[in-house]
């Protein structure tokens, strides 16, 4: 599903002595099936940004359309529950959203709630259980007798049980340790491909969104700051220093192997592996050639 922000403004508690413009002025495009990462510190809007698609929050000006779905100034759309089944929204920490008795329990709420019968929910689940990493013998058990990220991915199997053309990422490797943090992100780009979905991942690891995202959008004080390619936005280094952003970690050492060797590596999104290939063909050329 194509999203598109038109010139939207969202103020909490309006026409009050304690208004505050949390967006203003917010234009962008995503076409279906990008992976975006929207950037930014705290109170730059990433979570103000997030809860207009699905119609949480309706723009106090202008107007957000996901797919066919019109949301605007005057009034959310209609069919709004029709909406919502198709963007899925991963809040972070999830596992603080489990209720139910069983794991199947609480992946089938969503869908249910939605209307889907009884045999499409149990062809769901066992679909999304593998999907998520999760054995199946686990589905009677209570979700609160597992480990955390156990939990963490039931709470995602939830949301993905719906069937969502959208999926919504907010921090959702937050409070996982450096392995889990891979695999969670590896296990979403996985999901984002095979089920080609529109992906927006909301974060501050310069690292994932150099790894994963088409596209970039980084927010400053509820407006867009920047926007485009990864390999666009993040060669930036004094536009991001301004906004108190680094440059993810692998430009970094680009960047001192240049002012080092003064010989220039393109960055074309390497994983630190090639890039370390790519650097020892470089300096071994430098050397045969003196």
């Amino acid at each position: 599903m194509d999203i598109t922000f038109k010139d939207v403004s969202y103020i909490y508690q309006a026409n009050s002595p304690f208004s505050h413009k949390a967006l203003e002025d917010l234009s962008f495009h995503i076409p279906s099936g990008t992976f975006v990462a929207v950037i930014g510190h705290t109170g730059s809007g990433k979570s103000t940004l997030i809860q207009h698609l699905n119609g949480l929050l309706t723009p106090t000006i202008g107007e957000v359309q996901i797919g066919d779905y019109f949301i605007n100034a005057d009034k959310k759309p209609e069919n709004l529950k029709e909406l919502r089944s198709r963007v899925g929204v991963v809040f972070q920490y999830p596992e603080h959203q489990l209720f139910d008795e069983t794991v199947a329990k609480d992946i089938a709420f969503g869908p249910k709630n939605f209307g889907v019968s009884e045999q499409e929910i149990e062809s769901r689940i066992e679909e999304i259980i593998p999907a998520v990493g999760l054995d199946k013998q686990l589905l009677e058990r209570s979700p609160f007798d597992l480990s955390g990220g156990q939990m963490r991915r039931v709470a995602i199997a939830g949301v993905l049980a719906i069937k969502p053309e959208v999926l919504v990422l907010d921090e959702p490797t937050a409070g996982l340790d450096p392995r889990g943090q891979r695999e969670m992100m590896d296990m979403f780009y996985r999901l984002h491909k095979e089920r080609k979905l529109t992906t927006i991942l909301v974060t501050h690891s310069m690292e994932d969104a150099v790894r994963y995202a088409d596209h970039v959008i980084i927010m400053n004080k509820g407006t867009k700051y920047m926007e485009g390619t990864p390999e666009e936005v993040f060669i930036q280094r004094d536009a991001l220093n301004k906004v108190q952003l680094d440059v993810p970690e692998v430009i970094q050492f680009i960047n001192s192997f240049e002012e080092r060797f003064h010989i220039k590596i393109p960055f074309k999104r390497q994983s630190v592996q090639e890039l370390a290939i790519q650097i020892q063909q470089v300096l071994k050329g430098a050397e045969s050639s003196e």
